[in-house]
């Protein structure tokens, strides 16, 4: 590595880290209806937007009636996206008369823009047209990216209140996440793409002839708007095929720091927001700790393996410099390996390199980033509720440890808390281990693998994974887009997302209604670096115990082949 190298990371981390509290704080501000100072810009809007849906913002919901809201508002979205998607021949904005998409990969799309996975089994300029990328995708990246938000907000509503039934307001928290929380911030970074040579019109594709003399079509659209919230949302989804590694979507080396911060810009910042919930900062710096060491971990080994020499590559030039095979040419090994780490550890799954191309620990590392959870930082909303209920579990297995009744905050956690965390703890094995078991199991569905051995298993766990994480990012090299998989692959996106809400909404409506202990001298600190300690070791031990049979099948059986393979020559 080079010091332009380590700059880079500095440059990511001090970008990232260093507007968090005060975002933290501002996000708090606004979704409890504070003045901000856009409130007098979006204040009117906001009030448009509940006359017009006949919505009373002082008027709050139980859990359940919160969840339903949350459900109606997400099968709308659903229904309406995959008609689009299906009948798309027949709407405006199609300059290239592009036909509908097949119903199963509407479907999956549908199901996977919905959710917060962005999981993309078609390219998109040669399958969708403008309206389907504005109304359609764009649309949803808003609001998936804000349903997560209003979840997040619920639940630490539910841990900061005391003897209330009310969660807040779904349809409220909704709009206040979608025009202060993601609106503002995505039309700075949209006319900052712009300015770095990101298409946003509505012409035609350009027909042009290459040097060679060979025909080219070079896509337009209104890109900068989608890739914004993309990256913002925690979205992934690309405007291109090639997402964050097409020049269109990302031209320059500034547009690629800019887009990587722009991944856990937002779930840094949530970090605070909690703080500010409980009305104690100390457990946000602590789960900023986790974070970080967490994802520094992760990228260090990725880093190191990724500048290692292949052993089957004996050229002398080759074995001096790190691999570029499926790299980012335009950016380097250091740039393509930090934002593989970064949109596995957020579930983004946007990405600027080829993850097939990935040596097996930083595959490793990729799966292992969403295995746990997707909880370092982790998604809009969902990457802090989910590290919420490690949270919990760590104090739980305190409690066990030290013979004492477990409690959080002062919220004392019984066997209804225990359970609706068990409940969490079985989503990823049944989404990624059962599902993807029963595609390994059929010869049919198998044949979407492109490698042999323990690569071609990793294509298909790390695209279940994937899925199941709310990710949306892939391997490369596997043909999801068949019947079977469209369907599998959505059944396990809903489980992903849906099998966390549920008990997340639950476990927050049963703490709001209990009362708060005063912390005394004998209560479990969870702020120090013990507690951080704990906390770490849980998210391993959790992630670990359960999918390593499946990773010793997989990446680390390619890791010692390919070691044994350098020993042998």
């Amino acid at each position: 590595m080079h010091s332009y190298d380590y700059l880079l990371i500095l440059a990511f981390l001090v970008l990232v880290l260093a507007p968090a509290p005060a975002l933290g704080r501002f996000y708090y501000k606004v979704m409890e209806g504070q003045r901000t100072w856009l409130t007098p810009l979006f204040g009117p809007v906001e009030r448009a937007c509940y006359r017009l849906s006949g919505v009373d913002a002082n008027s709050e919901q139980s859990w359940q009636k919160y969840a339903l809201a949350l459900f109606a508002f997400n099968l709308a979205g659903f229904v309406l996206l995959f008609a689009i998607l299906l009948f798309q021949q027949y709407l405006p904005l199609n300059p290239q008369n592009l036909p509908g998409l097949e119903w199963t990969l509407s479907f999956n799309t549908a199901i996977s823009f919905m959710t917060n996975t962005n999981w993309q089994s078609y390219s998109g300029e040669a399958s969708l047209s403008y309206l389907s990328q504005m109304v359609g995708l764009t649309v949803q990246n808003f609001v998936s990216a804000a349903t997560g938000l209003a979840v997040l907000v619920a639940l630490c509503r539910g841990i900061g209140r005391r003897s209330a039934a009310t969660l807040g307001n779904f349809w409220v928290d909704m709009t206040r996440a979608t025009l202060y929380g993601l609106l503002p911030l995505c039309l700075v970074l949209a006319l900052f793409l712009v300015w770095q040579g990101v298409p946003q019109s509505f012409a035609h594709y350009v027909n042009a002839v290459t040097m060679q003399g060979v025909d080219q079509v070079i896509p337009l659209g209104p890109a900068a708007s989608q890739i914004a919230i993309k990256q913002l949302g925690t979205n992934g989804g690309g405007f291109f095929g090639a997402n964050s590694a097409h020049p269109f979507e990302n031209p320059t080396a500034l547009s690629d720091l800019l887009e990587l911060v722009s991944i856990i810009l937002i779930p840094a910042a949530l970090v605070f927001t909690f703080g500010h919930y409980v009305k104690d900062l100390r457990q946000s710096r602590a789960i900023m700790g986790c974070m970080l060491a967490l994802l520094l971990i992760g990228g260090a080994v990725s880093l190191y393996a990724e500048y290692q020499p292949n052993p089957a590559l004996h050229h002398p030039l080759v074995e001096q410099t790190a691999p570029l095979e499926g790299k980012e040419t335009r950016f380097g090994t250091t740039a393509s390996t930090v934002w593989a780490v970064t949109t596995t550890a957020a579930s983004n799954g946007s990405v600027n390199a080829m993850h097939d191309s990935l040596n097996p620990l930083s595959g490793m590392v990729s799966l292992v980033n969403m295995m746990v959870g997707e909880v370092i930082f982790g998604g809009v909303g969902a990457g802090l509720y989910g590290m919420l209920l490690h949270v919990l579990t760590a104090v739980f297995l305190a409690g066990l440890m030290i013979g004492r009744t477990p409690e959080y905050l002062g919220k004392k956690l019984q066997a209804r808390e225990v359970q609706l965390l068990v409940v969490t703890l079985l989503v990823m094995p049944v989404g990624t281990l059962v599902l993807g078991a029963i595609a390994a199991s059929l010869p049919g569905p198998a044949g979407a693998i492109s490698n042999p051995g323990a690569h071609g298993f990793s294509q298909l766990l790390y695209a279940y994974t994937s899925a199941n994480a709310n990710n949306g990012s892939a391997f490369g090299g596997f043909s999801g887009n068949t019947a079977f998989h469209n369907l599998m692959l959505s059944l396990s996106m809903l489980l992903g997302r849906f099998g966390y809400i549920v008990p997340v909404l639950a476990l927050a409506g049963s703490l709001a209604m209990k009362k708060t202990a005063p912390v005394g001298q004998n209560s479990f600190p969870t702020h120090g670096l013990l507690f951080v300690t704990l906390l770490t070791v849980t998210i391993l031990l959790v992630g670990g115990l359960t999918f390593l049979p499946t990773l010793a099948l997989g990446p680390i059986a390619e890791q010692l082949s390919m070691a044994a393979f350098g020993l042998k020559s």
